[in-house]
């Protein structure tokens, strides 16, 4: 059995091993500067650049102060092993540090070009009906509760709701430092076994579901994929989803079909015309990304590290609810006995087993 001590020893080389990486100095620098700008007199003339800007300088600050605090705790818990002063009631203190160096550690691997950006996710039901649609809609529910625990914003671009229940289709940009690289990965079939709560008899059932994870991405980050302002097709409805007269009366909802490439996409749940064409134009931006990096995949290893595209034939997951409990990664073999916490949002050990922890 590891002692305390032998903990606290690996948590000291751990720590040494990041702080070799992880320019201090620099990050404060760029806090400083982030500052600045939003104490600039027209900042908030541009709302949506403002926003991201004090999004950024938040999660800046959280980065910088939880690495100071894990400094100091390792210090901390370092001098007391020197003087043999370690006590079996500090379990605890010694078992959060070693939880939040790991996360920092998480987020140092995440160096890809676009892991700290935002992401878009998007949730299909497969074929099944109404049983599909309900799986849909438990796995957007899984994602918002990943965001809200990390207390990431999440903004409902469209969705169609099924008929019945569920959904069959739901798109949601996640605005949050690291997003995308802690999310993409989940790309790819989800696959569910339980017994069916829309059969009298409550058989057992299997429901697939699609899951697509893109990057945020700005017209500036892809300068070799052009989008022509005649290569759009605009149609303007109003949105179906519940809104209020606004809604009712004005046609918001955006749906948006970029005609060399045959891709559609749908904005609807904001009150404004102008912000669905803005998402729009994002979810479009990504899609034609991911697009590219099918078409050159002897590039992709460099891009992307080992890519999947988001196919049905690629499942990765199984959450089994009956006739056993159990949810295993089909990529890692990680699994677990509760899938009540992973449906609750509690993904972590999925997600980093995948990034290789």
């Amino acid at each position: 059995m590891i002692t305390i001590k032998e903990k606290v020893d690996e948590l000291v080389a751990s720590f040494e091993n990041i702080r070799k990486n992880y320019n201090l100095a620099k990050q404060e620098e760029d806090l400083h500067i982030l500052e600045g700008k939003s104490t600039d007199p027209e900042f908030w003339n541009n709302q949506e650049s403002a926003r991201k800007v004090m999004q950024e300088l938040s999660d800046l600050n959280d980065e910088i102060q939880r690495f100071k605090e894990i400094e100091s705790n390792i210090t901390l818990l370092s001098d007391l092993a020197k003087q043999n002063s370690l006590s079996d009631d500090m379990e605890k203190s010694v078992s959060d540090t070693k939880r939040m160096l790991d996360k920092l550690k998480v987020e140092l691997l995440l160096s890809e070009p676009f892991d700290k950006r935002s992401a878009i996710i998007s949730i299909h039901a497969g074929q099944g009906g109404t049983e599909a649609m309900d799986w849909a809609s438990m796995l957007y529910r899984m994602y918002l509760r990943f965001c809200e625990i990390r207390k990431w914003n999440t903004i409902v671009l469209s969705v169609s709701e099924g008929e019945e229940a569920g959904l069959k289709s739901v798109s949601v940009k996640i605005e949050g430092k690291y997003a995308y690289g802690y999310l993409k990965n989940e790309a790819g079939t989800h696959r569910l076994v339980r017994q069916s709560p829309f059969n009298a008899d409550n058989l057992r059932q299997t429901s697939f579901a699609l899951v697509e994870v893109l990057p945020e991405l700005e017209e500036t980050d892809l300068p070799d994929i052009q989008i022509k302002e005649e290569d759009l097709d605009w149609q303007f409805y109003r949105a179906s989803t519940q809104g209020g007269q606004n809604v009712q009366k004005v046609s918001t909802a955006v749906r948006l079909k970029h005609i060399p490439s045959g891709i559609v996409v749908t904005s609807q749940t904001e009150r404004f015309q102008e912000q669905n064409r803005k998402f729009a134009l994002e979810h479009l931006r990504a899609l034609l990304w991911i697009r590219k990096q099918e078409e050159e995949k002897n590039q992709v290893e460099k891009l992307k590290g080992e890519y999947r595209p988001a196919s049905w034939g690629n499942q990765i997951r199984s959450y089994v609810l009956h006739p056993y409990k159990m949810v295993k990664d089909l990529r890692t073999n990680v699994e677990t006995s509760d899938p009540d916490k992973v449906l609750d949002g509690e993904i972590d050990k999925f997600i980093e087993a995948e990034l290789g922890l």
